[in-house]
């Protein structure tokens, strides 16, 4: 029995009929145009990662199937691999790093239009160290009257061992996934607000290792090779999403000493993209794919997480995440364990829906361009203004509004769970809640990069 075609949906041909969506503040581009899916049967890749849950939600409960779509999951070998998939169309749309659309689409590494019109979650990572690194962290770090140590870390208790490495000839080698991952940011982030330069990239030098001037010294390794590579001594610590940091404790090779909620609270990570021309020939296709998120993304938080072992149970399948029921229910479930046996309650570790997590705010993109300025891999200064139109290039807030206004009017969702699309400006509010207490407004990019001791800003560029 086939489906029915939900393209020809009535929201969607009055939007079509009044001519560029007038109701939709941030219409750019999209005309949605009623008719059938131009292609029903989809091929998705994804990482194993545990952020990838709201793929495989919405092809386990059905989301897919109630828009018509046909989907095919597959796990790639690498960020690199998954990128170059969506880029040649050998993928549809993929799980995606926040910063690979951005980075694609400003040329750095690879150049393709990439957009998002959804994010996948917030919060999710965490920055691990081997347990030799631990023990030289421990006398550095203040502990509660439990004598537990005191959250969250700062990376200021690294920078003694990180010395000690230096005297001994030695340098500190640490993972992240990626260089325009999440991971990596955070990372540098946290170094930097303890004091400790992460190193920059000089593309226009030719110099892509991100190591210039570095004290700690930042590398790509595979996510779900993280563990294993710490074990072999090849890195002293890492940036990784779950479930390999709770699989270190589990291993009992390392100790997470920060979760990157505590690095910036409520943290955007993962995306869903598919390259503009893709985007371009299947606008209904794009909005089905979009609107069938967004549903998996309200269930996996539904409830006060209620369906979580459920979706855990899921994920631990071998052509999902692939790791033990336990270890990822360690994270996805409320909690997080740092030292063995110092297991805290973390109900927001990883967001999949609450605080408009599936919202793709522009303030967002600008804030992972702000850190390719401040790292050199955007090597020369560039205006506000120009922050601004990547984000707005690469962001799609006007598709979402498309699928989120279909499953309130169809009884799916209501208003309440969407941010108010008459006045929402695509900019969230200052933040100011990030490690070291410096606020970010997404508005002014520039004066955000000044307030930072390391990094690039204004017209400097590595020398």
């Amino acid at each position: 029995m086939s489906l029915p075609k939900v393209n020809s949906h009535p929201l969607r041909r009055w939007l079509s009929a009044i001519g560029i969506l007038s109701v939709i503040s941030f219409s750019t581009s999209l005309t949605a145009a009623p008719g059938e899916l131009e292609k029903e049967d989809l091929r998705l890749g994804f990482i194993k990662l545990t952020d990838m849950a709201p793929l495989a939600i919405a092809k386990e409960k059905g989301f897919f199937e109630d828009e018509g779509l046909y989907v095919t999951l597959e796990a790639q070998a690498n960020w690199k691999v998954l990128l170059d998939g969506v880029i040649n169309g050998a993928l549809d749309g993929a799980h995606m790093l926040a910063g690979q659309p951005l980075g694609a689409t400003i040329g750095y590494g690879t150049q393709a239009d990439i957009i998002t019109a959804f994010s996948m979650d917030l919060n999710g990572n965490a920055i691990t160290v081997s347990n030799r690194v631990w023990e030289q962290m421990k006398p550095h770090i203040p502990t509660r009257e439990d004598g537990k140590p005191q959250h969250p870390i700062s990376a200021e208790s690294l920078k003694p061992v990180i010395d000690s490495f230096k005297q001994q000839g030695k340098s500190f080698n640490m993972g992240m996934v990626f260089p325009v991952s999440t991971h990596n940011y955070e990372l540098r982030y946290w170094l930097a607000a303890g004091g400790i330069h992460p190193g920059y990239y000089a593309p226009h030098k030719g110099d892509s290792s991100g190591q210039l001037h570095a004290e700690a010294m930042l590398s790509v390794t595979p996510p779900p090779q993280m563990p294993s590579t710490m074990e072999a001594g090849t890195i002293d610590g890492y940036c990784v999403g779950e479930p390999w940091n709770q699989q270190a404790v589990f291993m009992g090779i390392g100790v997470p000493v920060i979760a990157n909620y505590d690095i910036w609270k409520n943290n955007p990570e993962k995306v869903f993209g598919v390259s503009q021309q893709w985007a371009d020939k299947h606008p209904n296709t794009h909005i089905a794919l979009v609107k069938a998120l967004i549903r998996a993304a309200h269930w996996l938080d539904a409830e006060n997480n209620a369906n979580r072992p459920e979706a855990v149970k899921i994920l631990s399948q071998s052509y999902y995440v692939g790791a033990d029921y336990d270890v990822i229910a360690n994270s996805m479930t409320g909690t997080f364990e740092y030292e063995k046996g110092d297991k805290r309650d973390t109900p927001d570790f990883n967001v999949f829906f609450r605080h408009h997590a599936t919202y793709p705010f522009y303030s967002d993109a600008i804030w992972y361009l702000t850190q390719m300025r401040r790292w050199g891999q955007i090597p020369e200064a560039k205006p506000d203004s120009w922050y601004t139109e990547m984000a707005k290039k690469v962001y799609r807030p006007d598709i979402y509004q498309i699928a989120a206004m279909e499953l309130i009017e169809e009884g799916k969702l209501s208003a309440t769970d969407f941010p108010d699309f008459s006045t929402e400006t695509g900019f969230k509010a200052p933040q100011n809640e990030f490690i070291d207490g410096i606020e970010y407004d997404g508005t002014a990019p520039n004066a955000y990069l000044e307030k930072f001791a390391i990094g690039l800003k204004g017209e400097e560029q590595v020398d």
